[in-house]
């Protein structure tokens, strides 16, 4: 699990999320569900609206820079997620619409 400082898409204040995530290379990677809702969490609709943001992690903190996930990506991040878990596939087909994939890459501190 990380700790997610993002911030608000209407308040402009910092927000805080606890989100699991698993490495690849150095990108942080994370699922955008609020469950399995329908609606999507509030961590990223704040990443769409100011995609920087900062990762507390038990090695430190760290600013990364959100993007969702090419196809091709996709397609091998979400396989190497459903490794982890009981059947992500047959849970994501109780949503009408795609999970995003959420890649978090290191960037400078400013």
């Amino acid at each position: 699990m990380l700790r997610l400082r993002t911030i608000g898409r209407r308040s402009g204040e910092e927000r805080r999320a606890i989100v699991a995530y698993m490495e690849d290379g150095p990108d942080l990677v994370l699922l955008a569900m609020n469950g399995w809702a329908e609606s999507a969490p509030a961590w990223w609709l704040n990443l769409e609206a100011h995609p920087v943001a900062r990762v507390d992690l038990p090695d430190g903190s760290r600013v990364v820079k959100a993007r969702v996930a090419d196809r091709d990506e996709r397609s091998r991040l979400w396989a190497a997620w459903a490794s982890l878990g009981e059947d992500l596939d047959g849970y994501a087909a109780l949503r009408s619409r795609e999970t995003p994939v959420v890649v978090l890459e290191p960037r400078p501190d400013p």
